[in-house]
């Protein structure tokens, strides 16, 4: 299946299942990938054949406006997307709860599911996602914080500002009108697609709106949650709050790396991920699963 009508859009789905031999885990393991130049390529190429190779069924599809996926003007908030994703696991027959995987900006995404549809989700897994942001005043205040503060700013402002900058570079600096041949093609079919993205749709306006989930909206959340991080991320820190917060969340951070753990710590990646599923199986699971 590689098209699927849902939410009123047209999106490029792949479905990656165990080998006829292995024994299948319940749940399903849905991806979400980042923003702009990502897309379920990224999960394609590392974590998912494994996945499915092991046992569990897996899901992977384009984001809204991104790779393979119809590109509408508006709608890159995190409510629409977790619509999105309701309405194309609905559309798929995904049997509900999943595991839900998601990375950068995926992981709030996924985050943003577990929190306002938990009915969806079985455990969520945040590699490099963003959770919460963190005070980090410039000025003292004189008196000492006695826990992190939620603040209105921080990695979504970040982000925000990062992408008007790259929206500003492509508009003046707009690629051929004719796609290169060899190598080059692809890499200008990634910029005219990031051009369209940000200089034609809502997506920078939908950012610049986001803010983080507060402490007291994270604290209960029910499902159990895996965070990956970057030893040197600057997610590293609110990733270590978060996992203070929530009684059922396994922090793993991983030495040397930064925010780019699913490229170049793939392994470790993966054998969390593994791990994780096994150990989060509904009892009854036919014996062998994983191993």
């Amino acid at each position: 299946m590689s098209e699927v009508h849902a939410n009123g859009l047209r999106f490029h789905v792949q479905r990656l299942g165990p080998p006829a031999d292995r024994p299948t885990l319940r749940t399903p393991v849905v991806f979400l990938h980042g923003l702009v130049l990502d897309n379920l390529s990224s999960f394609y190429y590392t974590l998912a054949a494994p996945i499915a190779r092991a046992g569990s069924e897996v899901v992977l599809y384009d984001q809204r406006g991104h790779g393979r996926t119809e590109r509408p003007r508006t709608g890159y908030d995190p409510d629409t997307a977790v619509a999105d994703l309701a309405a194309l696991l609905k559309a798929c027959d995904v049997p509900t709860p999943v595991h839900l995987v998601g990375n950068s900006f995926g992981g709030l995404i996924a985050l943003h599911a577990a929190r306002t549809r938990p009915d969806l989700v079985a455990s969520l897994v945040l590699i490099e996602g963003q959770c919460l942001d963190l005070r980090t005043d410039a000025e003292p205040t004189g008196t000492e914080p006695t826990e992190a503060e939620p603040y209105a700013g921080g990695w979504v402002e970040e982000m925000a500002n990062t992408l008007n900058l790259a929206a500003l570079g492509l508009e003046a600096h707009p690629g051929p009108e004719r796609l290169p041949t060899g190598p080059a093609r692809k890499a200008a079919r990634l910029r005219a697609g990031a051009d369209a993205l940000l200089n034609g749709t809502t997506l920078i306006e939908d950012v610049t709106l986001l803010r983080a989930p507060t402490e007291p909206e994270l604290v209960d959340l029910a499902c159990p949650v895996l965070a990956i991080y970057g030893e040197l991320s600057e997610l590293a820190p609110p990733a270590r709050r978060l996992s203070e917060l929530l009684a059922n969340c396994t922090l793993t951070v991983l030495p040397g790396v930064a925010h780019t753990v699913l490229r170049e710590a793939t392994a470790p990646v993966l054998g969390a991920l593994l791990d994780w599923l096994v150990r989060h199986e509904p009892a009854g699971t036919r014996s062998g699963v994983g191993r």
